[in-house]
């Protein structure tokens, strides 16, 4: 369990993916870049098996946006994005409604 004050320390915002290429070094990965309203980030994904470019491109996810930067197989990534997983895949978390770039997730 962890406290209501550790939980706070998330950065949960709504971000829009803006390109999606393969992972030059991993079949399973993509290399994403984000617009959170105030500036672009590049991310790697895991989620290539489950969503093609044309999925993505346009839509607004969740990202945790204060993770310190990885190195994944040799690409950046500035944060995570989000997506829930059981026996039939994977499902990238989104808001059902036109959220403004940058909004907080509470």
């Amino acid at each position: 369990m962890i406290s209501i004050e550790e939980f706070k320390k998330m950065e949960l915002i709504i971000a829009q993916v803006k390109e999606v290429k393969e992972h030059p070094n991993a079949d399973r990965l993509y290399v994403m870049k984000v617009d959170t309203g105030s500036e672009e980030r590049q991310l790697v994904a895991g989620i290539r098996t489950h969503y093609t470019p044309e999925q993505l491109i346009g839509r607004r996810v969740v990202l945790v946006a204060n993770l310190e930067p990885a190195t994944i197989r040799g690409e950046t990534s500035e944060g995570m994005v989000l997506a829930a997983s059981d026996e039939n895949g994977i499902s990238v978390l989104s808001p059902d409604k036109d959220v403004a770039l940058g909004s907080r997730v509470k």
